[in-house]
């Protein structure tokens, strides 16, 4: 299924898609690299900036006839259907308690001329938009829709009258953009209402922005510009192939546009488009036979060059500039030797905050500009994962979002000047208290090959004694990778069942260099799969963990991981959730939506090519079905435009029929993975009488 896309440490265990921020498109003060590709192009949940699992709402009993007595089960939202799931005692809900209760608050944009900041959390059902105003201030809550806000944005000039926000409905990803009017709430619709829409940069002068969208024919991410305060003026100014565009920065004049087209993780490009004359020129193009992948572009204070991120002159990607007339880049800053995530330049061009992905643990850096020249910061961070960096347009404070293993997404802001850096929401985890969450120890294990791979591995505490059963959660991607950041409801698991977690970042992951990425490439897919095999392995290695009972379990391109998992080691787990997974990767390519096609191809392989259709089938768990034996527990969002229902339902009904115990969940109103609090409670509450009765023995409540 971030992007991550680095994805963080994935909580589809109970939540679904609560992933680490999210990359919307770049703004001028925000240009993001975190996730190389386009929202909605990778097999991961949406990416949501790191948030941890909404908290739990209160079902009310239901009678069910013939069954347990009144107020001893859990009530079904009307928003599921379920299929042989038995009823979830009352019981269950009642253990999970405060677990489901952690919220988050991240980081969106701050006001173009005081210093409140718009922030993403959630009071009722999902997230919605909030204001604050200050450290520890009250989150004001802005807006009230059914389904959540998935980003939001100011010009970065003017008195903030209006923001400009994006917004789906039941999670099927066409996301349109509106205007809010701060003085009485009213909303103006910016987009057509029916395609595929993202949010972009604005004009230095705030009197436009740049977004993409599917509208001309459902497929190619066209570039477009309007000026919100008169939507009349909303104009195409470029079309496009393909579903990767995204745009990054305007020039000072506001007549260029710089522009990225995402091919894959692998491979990108930068392109520079006139948008008085229609001229676009690429400005970067392969090495030779090897692609390369370039992140985030702004241009530098005297417009003569582009500040990007690269992996052309390496293994791991690193802030550069590229000359404009020459075409060369030079290093920006001293030389790191992982990923630059995520940068983020200010209005005046003479900041720069930066994001290092060290083996799975974020660094944030600061930097002046041009010279790269790196300034220090004297708060100390927790490890974790940080995204959403924001520089206020006066470029005196940076905004950021901080999730680490003890505490929920959050905001934190960074006083450039001092180097300090202020919390400025804390999350509530219930009444839990967070010094009890178990931190991550990173491990490795040896696959086939002699590769190392390496994982996140949490224990349960002292009190459980004995062997410990394990829970394997792969994340999506395949390009993200699971990280330091909050588990939330996991923490459940491990504290009341004593299940031990490991989240593997098997090869093609990123994070750990390019070479790494591209292993499981075409006919290497099934290497990863092997790499699951080694951690089992490496389980069955460990005198505190139980090799005869463990659960694997992940989402999207994890889903299919967890799938084949099932086909190839069913003698050696007991059983396997398949969140909105891959069953079959040609018809997964024809049916996912158009503009996604062209973009998992390259990742996946054509289906059109009989040879490649015929390796394709070969590797898909579908055409295996048969060899699944432990249960399954499948969960899925019916306007999954990702990864879409039939997949889910053509898993179901093989293994019905072979007979195969088999559970099904579906979200009428969710997409690629649920995103409302009653539909991810009531997943948990199910995921968890599946764990008791296929991994713990039947567990008694």
């Amino acid at each position: 299924m971030p992007t991550s896309t680095r994805v963080c440490l994935l909580l589809l265990a109970v939540a679904a898609c609560d992933a680490p921020p999210a990359k919307d498109a770049p703004k001028v003060a925000t240009i993001q690299a975190k996730r190389v590709e386009p929202a909605g192009t990778a097999d991961a949940p949406p990416a949501d900036t790191g948030r941890p699992p909404d908290s739990k709402s209160d079902v009310p009993p239901v009678i069910v006839p013939g069954g347990p007595a009144e107020d001893s089960v859990v009530s079904m939202p009307d928003s599921l259907t379920a299929e042989n799931i038995p009823p979830i005692p009352r019981a269950i809900a009642d253990g999970v308690g405060t677990y489901s209760e952690a919220r988050s608050a991240l980081a969106l944009e701050w006001h173009p001329k005081d210093h409140s900041l718009l922030i993403r959390t959630r009071f009722a059902d999902t997230d919605q938009v909030h204001e604050v105003k200050m450290a520890g201030g009250d989150r004001r809550q802005l807006t009230f829709f059914s389904d959540r806000v998935g980003g939001a944005t100011y010009p970065p000039v003017g008195d903030g009258g209006f923001f400009v926000l994006s917004k789906d409905i039941g999670g099927n990803e066409f996301a349109q953009n509106w205007r809010f009017d701060r003085a009485d709430g009213k909303l103006t619709l910016l987009t057509d209402g029916a395609s595929k829409n993202s949010l972009g940069p604005w004009t230095r002068a705030g009197d436009r922005f740049a977004y993409t969208s599917t509208r001309r024919n459902k497929k190619d991410t066209d570039f477009y510009v309007v000026d919100p305060r008169d939507p009349s003026s909303d104009k195409l100014v470029a079309e496009v192939e393909g579903g990767g565009w995204s745009p990054q920065d305007f020039s000072a004049d506001g007549n260029q546009l710089l522009a990225l087209e995402y091919v894959s993780v692998n491979e990108s490009y930068l392109w520079l488009f006139d948008l008085a004359t229609g001229e676009r020129t690429k400005l970067t193009e392969k090495t030779g036979d090897v692609p390369v992948a370039w992140s985030g572009a702004s241009f530098t204070a005297d417009g003569k060059g582009v500040i990007t991120t690269t992996d052309g002159k390496g293994e791991f990607r690193e802030l550069v500039t590229l000359d404009l007339a020459s075409k060369q880049t030079s290093p920006l800053g001293p030389p790191v030797q992982w990923d630059v995530d995520s940068f983020a330049v200010s209005h005046d061009r003479k900041k720069l905050a930066s994001v290092v992905n060290e083996g799975g643990i974020d660094r944030l850096r600061l930097h002046d500009l041009p010279s790269g020249r790196e300034r220090p910061i004297k708060t100390r961070l927790p490890a974790g994962t940080i995204g959403g960096l924001n520089f206020h347009p006066d470029g005196k404070l940076l905004a950021f979002t901080l999730s680490s293993a003890r505490s929920p997404a959050d905001t934190y802001v960074l006083d450039v000047q001092s180097g300090v850096i202020e919390r400025w929401t804390e999350s509530e985890v219930g009444t839990l208290n967070p010094a009890t969450f178990s931190e991550p120890e990173l491990v490795t294990w040896k696959s086939f090959d002699g590769r190392e791979i390496p994982g996140f591995y949490y224990k349960p505490p002292a009190r459980f004694t004995g062997k410990r059963p394990v829970v394997v959660i792969v994340h999506g991607g395949p390009e993200g990778q699971s990280q330091t950041g909050f588990i939330g409801r996991n923490n459940y698991y491990l504290n009341e069942l004593g299940v031990a977690l490991l989240y593997p970042n098997v090869r093609g992951s990123t994070g750990y260099g390019k070479t790494y990425v591209r292993l499981d490439n075409g006919a290497q897919r099934e290497d990863s799969v092997k790499d699951l095999g080694a951690a089992l392995d490496w389980i069955a290695s460990r005198p505190d963990l139980d090799a005869e009972r463990v659960m694997i379990m992940g989402g999207s391109y994890g889903g299919y991981m967890t799938l084949a998992a099932s086909v190839h080691f069913a003698d050696r787990i007991r059983c396997a959730v398949d969140i909105v997974g891959i069953s079959n990767f040609v018809t997964f390519l024809e049916n996912t939506e158009a503009y996604r096609r062209d973009l998992r191809r390259a990742e996946y392989g054509d289906e059109r090519d009989p040879e490649l259709r015929k390796k394709l089938l070969e590797i898909s768990p579908l055409t295996r079905a048969a060899e699944i034996k432990k249960p399954l527990f499948v969960i899925q969002g019916k306007n999954d435009p990702r990864v879409p229902a039939s997949e889910a339902h053509q898993i179901v009904a093989t293994l019905k029929q072979g007979g195969t115990p088999v559970w099904y969940l579906e979200g009428k109103d969710e997409g690629h993975g649920f995103q409302k609090k009653r539909n991810q409670d009531y997943q948990m509450y199910a995921t968890i009488l599946f764990m008791k009765k296929f991994l713990l023995d039947g567990m008694s409540e």
